[in-house]
């Protein structure tokens, strides 16, 4: 199975295309790939509670939240006001994640 590395900076904000791209990305994982939503820029809005549907279901089926910490903490938010499965990160582990064998990224 293919690994997938799907980025989405805009966040819920941006309306429907965030919406569709979630989408994307709990489809591939409920077709058994490892997927890992990483939320940068505007995108890390999505990782508050409530914010989306879409990563809550991702969440459940398996799916991996990553978050920019640059980025949440620029929008002053903390981890403690991020969903319980949200994984603050920096570039560092998303630069390794992109090199990994097998691995497909989309950027929205």
């Amino acid at each position: 199975m293919t690994d997938h590395l799907l980025i989405e900076s805009g966040g819920p904000q941006t309306g429907p295309a965030c919406d569709r791209f979630f989408g994307d990305a709990v489809r591939l994982a409920e077709g058994g790939h490892h997927v890992v939503l990483f939320l940068v820029e505007n995108g890390v809005t999505a990782a508050l509670p409530g914010a989306s549907r879409g990563v809550k279901t991702l969440l459940l089926g398996g799916g991996e939240l990553w978050v920019d910490a640059f980025s949440a903490a620029q929008r002053a938010l903390p981890a403690a006001d991020l969903l319980p499965a949200a994984r603050l990160v920096e570039m560092d582990d998303v630069a390794a994640k992109l090199l990994e064998p097998r691995l497909r990224a989309v950027w929205h």
